[in-house]
């Protein structure tokens, strides 16, 4: 077995960030007022000009020309983004528990792959997002089966899935996947629970067993007294039921996995990361120093250490292939 252990705190190279930017559609009425002086007519053209093209660009939003539709093998309909840098080989992106592709990790992965010439594409599972589907508490085999589905799309277009990386859950679905399809040489857990029978308290409530056997169901409500999505008994049977110990010792040798999880995890400890390190055959484990669940002020450590794991396992395939 490989175990080896780093701990980042800062690093020299810099990364971009992806930055969404909108402006609501208002009637015209609504629409923000410039004062302008009377002596400057020619200001007060531009800045009319200015007003009225922004309020047109929100009416009339342009459809990216990168967006991908794969069908999963339930029929429903699963919807990406392909930052296509022309490279054969893709990089894919799973998001995380009631996340999706526009997940600032996610899309911050992308770019900057995109920008080292490095296909990425990043994804909503069903039931997320963009994506068709029912939303359901679980459903970590469905997901690793949406994921086939991507990997069997690129593959039919002659391109090559070398990398998985997954965030949170993603992390499970991307571990899950290698351990049941052993297709893939390279995966990436970023944050991924160990154990799944902790956090289940935290959004289900004490005494969620019997509460779910009695009831059929528990929902999950935010603040304002909403529901957010319900979880079923058989979707949480489903939770109970996968075990990652067991997942991760059944991953090829041959395959590399890069574990990334953060000290200062409020969500996830990182406990479950050495263990992880513990058990999967192939392994390296990255620690970011003060890094919450998101890497929400560690963006450019997130990328820079995915960024190194993935160029230099490139390096490495393209080597023995031309060997």
């Amino acid at each position: 077995m490989t175990t080896n252990v780093f701990v980042y705190n800062s690093f020299s190279s810099l990364v971009p960030k992806s930055f969404n930017f909108s402006l609501p559609s208002l009637p015209i009425a609504q629409q923000p007022q410039v004062p302008v002086s009377a002596s400057s007519p020619r200001r007060h053209r531009r800045i009319s000009a200015l007003v009225t093209s922004m309020a047109q660009s929100t009416q009339n939003p342009v459809v990216p020309q990168n967006r991908v539709i794969i069908p999963n093998k339930h029929g429903e309909k699963l919807v990406g983004l392909l930052h296509d840098s022309g490279s054969k080989e893709i990089v894919v992106l799973c998001h995380g528990f009631q996340s999706s592709k526009d997940y600032t990790a996610m899309s911050n992965l992308a770019n900057a792959l995109e920008k080292e010439g490095i296909t990425a594409f990043r994804f909503d599972f069903a039931g997320n997002g963009e994506s068709e589907g029912t939303f359901a508490y679980g459903n970590y085999g469905r997901e690793a089966d949406d994921l086939r589905s991507v990997v069997e799309h690129f593959a039919g277009e002659n391109r090559v899935v070398s990398v998985i990386l997954g965030h949170s859950k993603g992390g499970n679905v991307v571990l899950l996947y290698a351990s049941k399809f052993h297709d893939t040489r390279n995966v990436v857990n970023v944050s991924g629970r160990y154990d799944l029978m902790r956090g289940i308290e935290e959004r289900l409530g004490k005494d969620f067993l019997e509460r779910i056997k009695k009831e059929g169901f528990i929902d999950v409500k935010n603040q304002a007294g909403e529901v957010k999505y319900r979880a079923t008994e058989e979707a949480l049977m489903d939770r109970l039921n996968t075990d990652m110990h067991k997942a991760c010792q059944q991953i090829d040798q041959d395959c590399s996995v890069l574990t990334i999880h953060g000290s200062a995890d409020e969500i996830i400890p990182v406990e479950d990361a050495l263990e992880f390190a513990k058990i999967i055959p192939n392994h390296k484990l990255h620690i970011i120093e003060g890094a919450d669940h998101g890497y929400s002020s560690h963006q450019t450590e997130l990328a820079s250490v995915v960024l190194e794991f993935i160029k230099s396992r490139l390096q490495l395939q393209d080597k023995s292939s031309t060997s």
